[in-house]
């Protein structure tokens, strides 16, 4: 009885001063004793701190910090090291996003991190432990090993997770360090429904969380994964009857309220999808419509290699980015490849009556890893990372500098939006090559062989670094993943003729619409159309007129009948036949209906070879031995007599200035503007 008295006014003593140092200094040495004692014996002195903890925190409502970080689109960049140039670079790596997640959790006691997709595939490291020198059973990814040093909750899955084939992507994920999450990915029941979940759909947290004056309380946080329904169609070869996807905002709907009755007290989910101004459903970019979904409470965002907040999306419907949330609810996007850190921090109110916790407040913010104006690190990276991904990083750079031929002359893409570009030619002329071959002895070898390329490394939303710039002489690995930097397969599609002009209609869509009685500067290049959308055919000749809208819109679907951008369309020197049948090379995300373009749906593939792009074009300059990168100059705008064009593009691009194009100025952002005219 006695020793539980003195346990009783040893844990009303914590209540009255908050700690057992208070305690001991009013207790006398008896009373110190005897609770020591009895603790002793018990062995519960850690359990009643902690109850009388709780206890006062249930006696009102508290307030709690909780920061909650992300990283998204990391696509294999462990290091700042651009593996195209073979070069360090401060510009992004996890190795630097690394500090700032450190300096992040030093600020505050409670802190989450979760990532965001897209973060095995991206750069030619990737593909070493994909295809190279493949992963072995059980061994992690050199990216979660990285990750493993810096703790993650949770990680989500990306649209990229899924290109090198789902034996691998289930191999990776069997040993990841984290828990991964994806709700609306789902097993083909064998009729192209929605069977079992294929991931973890979701998870509950259980977490111990500290309010302000450092009293610990249980918060169940729930996460879930959500991604692109559009990845059956982008990896339909690897995905085909084996993985069906559903709405991302449908799959929220259903799930949240089965996380809340599990007993999640606030739900994070962290969506591999774009910030959207409206919705429809099956949409890619959704962010926006999950912050109207209830129960949930904080959005991650990714996918679309933006920021959030930042001032791209200033005009969205409900978006504050002074705070950093839509309507309402914190949202976050951290750009890519880690030159951002995404932070989101709330305070909590734990309510006593009803046992629930609500947020107060909520802001929303990026930590950068590099100053574009000054163009210099901010921070230095974390020695640690670089140590975790050593052998892959050198079995990669071995890898990337082995030659495939010599080189004529230089190949850059900064113009390859203004003209024909040698960048995306020596593409069409590998792929032209391929596919020729492997039809050779088909029902179809007697068709004309169109081919479709895209300049992948235009600048855009990669950043004023994202060009290809190739020095004439050896012709490197890394030089081809320079040249095209996925790992798509060699497709080809029957097409008609009529259907090249609306293929090449939808392309036209990389443009703005020009005014020409104007005389000040237009812009030329609308930013937000994808430059891996912006397909150049070889084998045809054409112009592209900018004075016309475009004919489709950002959905596919014609937005202006009577447009048509497209101009001269010759085969042969010739009009072309809107009836004649045409091969035409491509890869499998746009035969399978990436980028939503006119008759491709994955219909009318005639050609599903197991090769990469990328094997096609090394054994094409294996071939050649000397590879000449001319373009032949089968496109080009229409000219416009009187009107100015503005063009951004590297400052680099001087070097090689087209006819016509003028040095304006560069911007703070390290971009430089550019002057066109005809």
């Amino acid at each position: 009885m006695a020793c539980h008295k003195n346990v009783t006014r040893f844990s009303l003593q914590l209540l009255l001063t908050g700690s057992v140092a208070g305690k001991r200094q009013k207790a006398s040495a008896l009373d110190r004793r005897r609770a020591d004692t009895c603790a002793y014996h018990a062995g519960v002195k850690h359990q009643l701190a902690l109850l009388a903890a709780l206890l006062l925190g249930a006696a009102g409502a508290q307030t709690v910090d909780l920061r909650i970080l992300e990283t998204t689109d990391l696509h294999t960049n462990a290091l700042g090291y651009d593996y195209y140039q073979d070069k360090p670079t401060g510009e992004f790596g996890l190795e630097y996003t690394a500090t700032l997640l450190k300096q992040a959790r030093e600020e505050k006691r409670n802190t989450l991190l979760y990532d965001n997709g897209d973060l095995i595939q991206g750069t030619p490291l990737g593909d070493y432990v994909a295809r190279v020198q493949p992963l072995r059973a059980g061994q992690m990814h050199p990216l979660h090993a990285a990750m493993r040093l810096l703790k993650y909750d949770a990680a989500n899955l990306g649209n990229h997770e899924f290109n090198y084939g789902l034996p691998f992507l289930q191999q990776v994920v069997a040993a990841a360090p984290m828990p991964i999450v994806s709700a609306n990915t789902y097993v083909d029941d064998g009729n192209g429904k929605p069977g079992a979940n294929a991931f973890t759909p979701y998870l509950i947290q259980r977490r111990t969380v500290y309010d302000t004056e450092g009293r610990p309380y249980i918060l169940n946080v729930g996460v879930i994964g959500l991604l692109t329904p559009q990845i059956v169609q982008w990896d339909k070869s690897n995905l085909d009857g084996k993985i069906v996807t559903a709405d991302i905002v449908d799959t929220a709907r259903k799930f949240v309220p089965e996380m809340k009755a599990a007993g999640a007290d606030i739900i994070v989910a962290v969506a591999h999808s774009g910030i959207n101004a409206d919705y429809q459903p099956g949409q890619e970019n959704v962010a926006t419509e999950l912050t109207k979904v209830p129960g949930i409470d904080v959005v991650l965002s990714g996918h679309s290699h933006q920021e959030f907040p930042g001032p791209v999306y200033k005009t969205i419907p409900g978006a504050d980015i002074t705070n950093g949330t839509i309507n309402g609810k914190p949202v976050v996007m951290a750009g890519y490849w880690g030159n951002d850190l995404g932070v989101v921090d709330l305070q909590l109110n734990y309510d006593r009556k009803s046992q629930t916790w609500t947020i107060q407040n909520a802001k929303t913010s990026l930590r950068p890893i590099w100053d574009k104006t000054a163009k210099k690190s901010l921070v230095t990276p974390d020695p640690a990372i670089a140590r975790a991904v050593k052998a892959a990083h050198e079995g990669t750079l071995r890898y990337v500098r082995g030659k495939v031929a010599d080189l004529a002359a230089p190949v850059t893409s900064y113009w390859a939006l203004v003209q024909d570009d040698p960048s995306v030619q020596l593409v069409s002329n590998a792929q032209t090559a391929y596919v020729k071959a492997a039809l050779a002895s088909t029902q179809y070898k007697d068709l004309p062989v169109l081919s479709a390329a895209a300049p992948f490394k235009a600048g855009g939303r990669g950043g004023v670094s994202y060009y290809t710039d190739i020095p004439a002489g050896t012709l490197a690995i890394k030089n081809v993943a320079d040249l095209y930097v996925y790992p798509n397969t060699v497709q080809a599609v029957l097409v008609t003729g009529a259907q090249v002009q609306e293929w090449l209609e939808r392309a036209a869509g990389q443009f703005k619409q020009i005014d020409p009685s104007k005389t000040e500067p237009q812009a030329l290049v609308d930013d937000s159309f994808p430059t891996y959308n912006f397909d150049i055919l070889d084998g045809v000749t054409y112009e592209i007129d900018v004075t016309q809208p475009s004919r489709y819109g950002s959905d596919g679907k014609v937005a202006n009948e009577g447009a048509h951008r497209i101009k001269n369309l010759m085969y042969g020197g010739k009009p072309i036949d809107p009836a004649a049948q045409f091969v035409v090379a491509t890869n499998n995300y746009r035969a399978s209906g990436g980028g939503k373009f006119p008759g491709l749906d994955g219909k009318n593939i005639i050609l599903q070879a197991p090769d990469e792009t990328r094997q096609a074009l090394i054994a094409y300059f294996q071939d050649q031995k000397t590879v000449n990168p001319a373009a032949d100059g089968n496109w080009k705008l229409t000219p416009i007599p009187g009107v100015t064009l503005s063009v951004v593009s590297s400052p680099n691009g001087q070097k090689n200035l087209p006819a016509g194009v003028t040095y304006v100025q560069t911007r703070d952002d390290g971009f430089a503007e550019y002057n066109l005219k005809f």
